[in-house]
């Protein structure tokens, strides 16, 4: 089914993008569009905003966007002030300037800290917004590009520093160092001035494994023993969440530390932190923690201490170990809880921090850029859909006094919630399964005539959480009401939430989804043809699917890079990581139900049905999900007699990244889709 459109160079694939992107301009790019994608940007340009600095040296930094730089500047501020947006900001490194420079458009990934020099860095630049990165190491403290340093071709890649001077380079430079899924297997001791290609070969990962990555852990920074030489961890992800790891000795023998293969894990210089996600050793979603070292016997590990265990409608939502202290996250009916407990004394008690009641979901991040660095000073930043972001300091090392969260700084209010308001429901799933979802309702509208956008997931064990959005509340303020989906094959519930939606049980997610929108209708709030649904990537699957199978309970569909193909998408390189996650098509008994779901096999025609209006967007640059799964769904459904928008951007990649103005008309775009269909 118009497999040309899978090869971009095609002159017909061009063409099919450049007709149908006209088309789409010509719909959606009214005058309404111009003015939510200027006030978008402005919001994105913003520069009053919350700022979560992160600490390096004696310096603080910072990474924004704003008018004069679309695309980003690099800022810094001595440690010993406080970083506020009015304080006085220096520009460490200016990502417009230096595209400009070269001719070509890199946008921002972050850096990697040295442990050893905080201030040197590996900014992290990626080619167009595609998942082609390129590694550049710069000084901070002199903010300059280091003449004669590390510069790595852009390609799938990342790296962790060995020592000053050396790092381990894991790049997909060809098909030797890339697995089978085009990410990186093969970990180089890359020195400045070398090529990767040339670099000794330090960790190979199996060419059926997803990627292979590298810890590096010196215990004389992190306040242990000078003596006792670096710690070195070489981890082969064989499956999305299964994974080996392994202590890697001077001479190169690895040694599997005894974890399930099926958990989330965690080291410092002499602990590990685990969570399960099957019941192998432990209940399913229990977060354990022991003592780690060679010391320890073969095993590494040693006696299993169980932190927690999940009761119904709890999960861990984040886990750490710092230098001193072991910090987790629990989600409690999908209210946050937090949780610390000290690793100097063996019986130390774990001990709950209170977070304000109004923060519907929290996040916690360290002060300084390397575990090595600095102290166990935390940021804990809260918020809610009505909620702007609030972040508290949490002084871990003080040992003097009982730690609690003193306010650092609040964002300002994006819009004006007042009359809105935010509750958490249930709707039952065709198997009688409760389903939780989050109802944002603006601050006046009309019973049975409520505008309502439902975004949902639902794949890969990611768990969605309330967040603070200027574009929502637009859309929120022109009387739209928004709705976040925890349905199965998410992880806001823990593993068995997450497992009960993969391969064969895919079917579970699609069902939670409409239950949820006709739950909206059953209480009175909408009907079907007001409710639009938005998802990308797997969410685009998701969305593909309520289109194609439950076209009757949905008034419009927002479908963004989308995987519709069940029978092709392990193809691309990147979709080899997938199968684990939806069905080997190559496998009869997979192939059979996939074809049962998959979006681009089960359109009708315009004869038979009518569907709701669809707006499909991709990139060009999307090396992660082909566009080619939303040209051909567009083609096939033009074909049987739909009227499609389609618009496939240039750049932007897979998360559809940009300069200020690009991440806007984006947005706008599609906002400007829905007021033309459940608004009208």
């Amino acid at each position: 089914m118009n497999l040309h459109l899978e090869t971009d160079e095609d002159p017909r694939t061009r063409q099919f993008v450049t007709e149908r992107n006209a088309l789409s301009d010509a719909a959606l790019r009214t005058p309404e569009f111009a003015r939510d994608r200027d006030a978008i940007k402005a919001l994105i340009e913003r520069q009053d905003r919350l700022i979560v600095p992160m600490r390096r040296g004696g310096w603080l930094f910072d990474f924004r966007q704003s008018k004069d730089n679309p695309l980003g500047v690099w800022l810094r501020l001595p440690a010993d002030q406080t970083p506020s947006p009015e304080a006085d900001w220096e520009v460490v490194f200016d990502l417009d300037a230096f595209c400009l420079g070269e001719g070509k458009r890199w946008t921002w990934r972050g850096a990697v800290t040295c442990p050893w020099e905080p201030t040197r860095v590996l900014l992290t630049l990626s080619d167009g917004g595609s998942d082609l990165v390129r590694l550049l190491e710069f000084d901070a403290e002199n903010k300059q590009i280091v003449t004669g340093g590390f510069d790595t071709p852009a390609a799938r890649s990342h790296a962790t520093w060995l020592s000053r001077d050396e790092i381990c380079y894991f790049g997909s430079i060809d098909r030797f160092s890339a697995t089978r899924s085009g990410w990186p297997r093969i970990g180089r001791r890359l020195k400045r001035g070398q090529r990767p290609g040339d670099a000794a070969i330090l960790y190979e990962a199996a060419d059926e494994d997803v990627y292979g990555f590298n810890l590096v852990i010196d215990p004389a920074l992190s306040g242990g023993s000078a003596d006792a030489g670096l710690i070195d961890i070489f981890v082969a992800v064989h499956e999305i969440g299964v994974a080996s790891a392994y202590l890697v000795s001077n001479d190169g023998t690895k040694r599997r530390i005894d974890l399930p293969e099926e958990a989330d894990f965690q080291f410092n210089r002499d602990h590990c932190l685990w969570r399960a996600k099957t019941d192998e050793r432990v209940p399913t979603g229990s977060l354990v923690l022991q003592r780690f070292g060679s010391t320890l016997g073969t095993r590494l590990l040693g006696p299993e201490r169980i932190l927690f265990q999940p009761g119904e409608g709890q999960s861990v939502s984040q886990m750490m170990l710092l230098r001193e202290w072991c910090v987790f996250i629990v989600s409690d009916r999908l209210r946050p809880r937090l949780m610390v407990l000290g690793l100097t004394k063996p019986d130390a008690e774990q001990r709950e921090i209170m977070l304000p009641a109004d923060m519907q979901t929290a996040y916690f991040r360290p002060l300084y850029a390397d575990l090595h660095l600095g102290d166990d000073t935390l940021y804990i930043v809260g918020q809610g859909f009505l909620q702007p972001p609030t972040c508290y300091r949490l002084e871990l090392s003080d040992r003097s006094r009982e730690p609690e969260p003193v306010f650092a700084a609040a964002a300002p209010s994006y819009f004006d919630a007042t009359g809105m308001s935010s509750e958490l429901l249930e709707a039952i799933s065709e198997d009688g399964t409760r389903v939780a979802y989050r109802l944002v309702l603006p601050r006046q509208w009309t019973r049975g005539a409520l505008p309502v956008l439902i975004y949902g997931y639902g794949g890969f064990d990611v768990a969605l959480s309330p967040n603070y959005s200027g574009v929502t509340g637009r859309w929120l303020e022109q009387g739209g009401a928004y709705v976040q989906a925890y349905i199965r094959g998410g992880g806001e519930f823990g593993p068995d939430w997450y497992r009960s939606a993969k391969r064969q049980g895919r079917d579970r997610a699609f069902a939670d989804f409409v239950a949820i929108a006709r739950d909206l209708v059953a209480r009175g709030y909408t009907v079907p043809a007001r409710i639009a649904c938005q998802g990308g990537s797997n969410g685009g699957l998701l969305t593909g699917v309520m289109l194609t199978r439950y076209p009757h309970d949905f008034g419009a569909i927002w479908c963004q890079v989308p995987v519709l193909d069940m029978t092709r998408f392990h193809l691309f390189s990147a979709g080899q990581a997938w199968m684990d996650e939806y069905g080997d098509p190559e496998v009869p008994v997979d192939r059979d139900f996939m074809l049962g779901y998959s979006p681009l096999h089960n359109v009708r025609p315009a004869s038979e049905i009518a569907y709701p209006p669809i707006y499909i967007e991709s990139s060009t640059n999307d090396d992660r999900v082909h566009p080619s799964h939303a040209r051909r769904f567009a083609a096939r459904l033009e074909e049987e007699g739909h009227k499609p928008l389609f618009h496939e951007f240039g750049l932007g990649g897979h998360g559809g990244d940009g300069n200020s103005e690009e991440r806007a008309a984006r947005a706008a775009m599609g906002y400007s889709f829905l007021r033309q269909t459940i608004m009208r």
